[in-house]
Order: structure tokens, then sequence, then C-alpha cells
């Protein structure tokens, strides 16, 4: 048995070979799995949970379908929010039979305590993405945001997704990268030794020390290219881009 780990899969319809292999990687976990986390960016974006009653937001009704049937074999599926789908909500999670939890959860990960979370929050040294991170994460923006027409939303999230990917290009790589004072004060305030997360597409294993004990910092990598899959047993973990 063992537990899952995936992060930014960037859904959307443009890149079906991404949706083909989460299904083919659910319909595997039927073998051995004692849970699976998504930690943030499932989808390429999210609009709000009404974007389901819509024909473009019932082509992900499949993908929900079959997050359900896996926990419908006693398997637990949780969900962090990512940068890209910070709106996914109650209906999200009852249709595909998830959790979602909070953006920084400690969980027992086979005797070790280990924090989890999507990972844009360690990302200190990028100033303008931090103060966005704010506005966006704001009940008063995501009112405003949640009563535009559904039209109006896609059109400002692929506004969004554009004005991203032109201001990442010109900003340094260190910069976009994770903190390690960031990443050491997370760890300490959660009390562990080991964290999992996602978000900087920068799949690793980091081997530390923090406060004299040997510490651990798994990334996980985006589904762009390939996928990117943290399996992890009581022997140990294996960050891998094929789940066989």
């Amino acid at each position: 048995m063992a537990t899952w780990f995936i992060s930014d899969l960037h859904l959307e319809p443009a890149r079906p070979a991404s949706t083909q292999i989460l299904l083919s990687f659910l319909q595997h976990l039927g073998r051995e799995a004692d849970a699976l986390y998504i930690l943030g960016d499932l989808f390429e974006y999210w609009i709000g949970d009404d974007f389901l009653q819509t024909p473009p937001g019932q082509q992900v009704l499949p993908i929900l379908q079959a997050i359900k049937a896996v926990t419908e074999k006693g398997i637990p599926v949780c969900v962090q929010h990512g940068n890209r789908d910070f709106l996914l909500a109650e209906q999200f999670a009852e249709l595909a039979a998830c959790q979602l939890l909070p953006e920084q959860q400690v969980i027992d990960l086979y005797g070790i305590p280990t924090l989890i979370m999507h990972g844009d929050l360690l990302c200190t040294d990028d100033l303008d993405y931090q103060q966005a991170r704010l506005l966006f994460r704001s009940p008063q923006w995501q009112q405003q945001i949640l009563a535009l027409s559904i039209p109006e939303r896609l059109q400002y999230a692929q506004s969004l997704r554009r004005q991203s990917q032109q201001t990442t290009q010109a900003k340094p790589e260190d910069i976009l990268d994770a903190n390690q004072n960031a990443i050491e004060a997370a760890m300490r305030a959660a009390q562990v030794t080991q964290l999992i997360h996602g978000h900087t597409h920068r799949p690793a294993m980091h081997e530390f020390e923090l406060d004299g004990q040997a510490a651990k910092r798994i990334v996980l990598g985006d589904w762009y290219q390939q996928a990117s899959f943290l399996r992890v047993d009581a022997q140990g973990l294996r960050l891998s881009a094929k789940f066989d």
C-alpha cells in the first residue's frame, strides 16, 4: 500500500493527453493506495463551481467522476488549492467526493509528520506575485469575480494567464523558486522535518539540515511535458514521471 501525491496538472481541453494520463492513473489506484493528495493546480484555471453548469465546464465532469470512483473504492482523495484553481469550492468537492484541505496541512506519512502545500507561499522573493496572491485570495475580490458572467470570467482568466506567462519569462529564475528561509520557517512553524509541495515545476528531492536535524523537501513536477508522481510507502519515497 502507498500514498500518492500529484500537483500542477494544469488540465485543460487543449492538452487532452494529460487528462488521459490522469484517468489511467486513477484507474491504477484501485490496486494499491492508502490515499491520493492533489497539491494544487489540478486545472489550468477554475472560474467558479457554477462553470460546471455550462457546456465548456461539463467537459471536466469525467475527471470528477473518475476521482469519485477512487473514493468509492475506499481511497481518500484530498485536494489543495493552487494559484490557478483557488476558486474550487463545495460543488466541486461534492461531485468529486473529495476533501478540500487548507493551504497548509500536516499529515502522518507512515510515522513521519509531513507538511504538504501547493508551494507558492514559499516563493517569497517574487514580491509581485505575493501581492497578487493576497488580492486573489481575498473574499472581496472573489465575490466580485464570481458576480461576473461566465464568458467574462473566462476572458479574464485567459488574460491573467497570458499576463502571468509574460511576467514569468521576464523574471530571473531564482526569484521564481522557493526561498530557503521561507521553507525553513514553514517547517519550523509546522514542527516537521519533511515537506512536500509543487508550484515551482522543479521536481527534486532536497536534503538539508534544519535546526540540527536531517530534513527533506520533495518538489513535485508539472504535467506540461510529462507527468510527475510521488509514491510514498513505509519503505521510502519515489519521485517519477510514471506511476507503474
